[in-house]
């Protein structure tokens, strides 16, 4: 690294030429380009190939677990949410794999791009990552807000919810979040490369402007609404299902229907903690930057807030990779295993320690007898 750096300075200095007139406007496009080149990370494809198959394997094998259960509750009312869960699951797959084969690719072929002037492929990247940022979110506030009515007017549900509505419901998120990602392309925001130049995202460090700053709060107050209406929905859903639980059982087929609620909430929440983890850094992180960065006050703090967003991506991108584990482990038959393994254990643990002890009473009155006849 010190050799490369001792290369571009030296390059540096031979084309600028030694005289008193030299234009001192070019200097900070100089420390620019050193700084660029000095902060370049190693060209290692090896972990992001790693994790994008390991990506695209654990979707996949989410997305035959779900069509398989689709199959068998066609008619239920768990169908309405197997059909989001699958739209979830594929449009994670997609997001996974379209923006991480645009960065693997440069980053194979060490492109560095120019955070001042975008190209097409940037341009294309940066919509997908709004997009795909924006579908996983809708589509989890959607599945709370679908249990929740099921959950507390199952009647009202069964009338309203079909499979028709459902995919026309699906058709208009996919929408909204397109037309948000095209905004920039309307001269609302604009997506630039980010550091270490290899992915693109909407422009918050590199002379925000006005519509940029617009387009960043657009973005993250959609997604962190979105975070809080699943919140609620649950949280009422929850409720709803413990007040039922405390309540006198009524009929096998109730609790049969009362267990497949708890399966169905029981993976929302999952869905709405891994999303919070996963994207409220980069939805905070870019706000603040953008903030900062229209304000005048980024300043010395640049390389700590590109850092800062480098890590928000990375833990977003983590959440198209755990998603699929919410519906692969926390699943009604894989529950029941551990909830039986973890009783037998109980169990196992309770009666060794009641034979120790009983062992130990024992030992006890055997000495306080032999103390006796002595």
């Amino acid at each position: 690294m010190l050799a490369m750096q001792r290369y571009n300075s030296s390059v540096i200095t031979a084309t600028v030429p030694f005289c008193n007139h030299t234009p001192t406007v070019q200097e900070p496009e100089v420390e620019a380009v050193v700084a660029r080149n000095a902060t370049r990370p190693p060209n290692d494809p090896t972990a992001a190939g790693l994790t994008m198959t390991l990506g695209i394997l654990f979707n996949v094998v989410a997305l035959v677990i779900l069509a398989k259960a689709y199959n068998r509750f066609r008619r239920r009312s768990k169908a309405t949410f197997l059909l989001f869960a699958s739209s979830l699951v594929a449009t994670d797959l997609a997001g996974h794999v379209i923006p991480g084969a645009l960065v693997l690719r440069r980053y194979v072929s060490s492109f560095r791009g120019d955070p001042t002037n975008p190209d097409a492929s940037c341009l294309f990247m940066g919509g997908c990552m709004v997009f795909f940022g924006l579908c996983p979110l809708f589509l989890g506030c959607a599945m709370a807000a679908e249990r929740c009515l099921g959950v507390t007017r199952p009647l009202l549900h069964a009338r309203l919810v079909t499979t028709a509505r459902t995919k026309m419901a699906l058709a208009l998120i996919w929408l909204l979040a397109l037309c948000v990602a095209l905004l920039p392309f309307f001269s609302l925001g604009a997506y630039t490369y980010q550091y270490p130049w290899t992915w693109c995202f909407i422009r918050v460090m590199e002379d925000t402007g006005a519509t940029d700053l617009a387009f960043v709060m657009l973005f993250s107050g959609l997604a962190l609404s979105s975070l809080a209406s699943a919140f609620v929905c649950n949280t009422i859903s929850g409720i709803t299902l413990v007040r039922a639980r405390l309540k006198t059982r009524s009929c096998s087929q109730r609790r049969s229907a009362r267990s497949h609620d708890t399966e169905m909430v029981v993976q929302l929440v999952g869905i709405m903690v891994t999303s919070c983890i996963c994207w409220s850094p980069l939805l905070v992180f870019g706000l603040m930057s953008a903030t900062r960065s229209y304000s005048g006050f980024l300043g010395n703090d640049r390389d700590t807030y590109r850092r800062l967003m480098m890590m928000g991506v990375r833990m977003a991108t983590c959440n198209q990779i755990l998603d699929p584990w919410v519906y692969i482990l926390l699943r009604r038959a894989v529950l029941r295993k551990i909830y039986r393994i973890t009783k037998r254990q109980a169990s196992f643990k309770g009666s060794t320690f009641r034979s120790v002890r009983w062992d130990v009473s024992s030992f006890q009155n055997s000495e306080k007898n032999s103390v006796k006849k002595i």
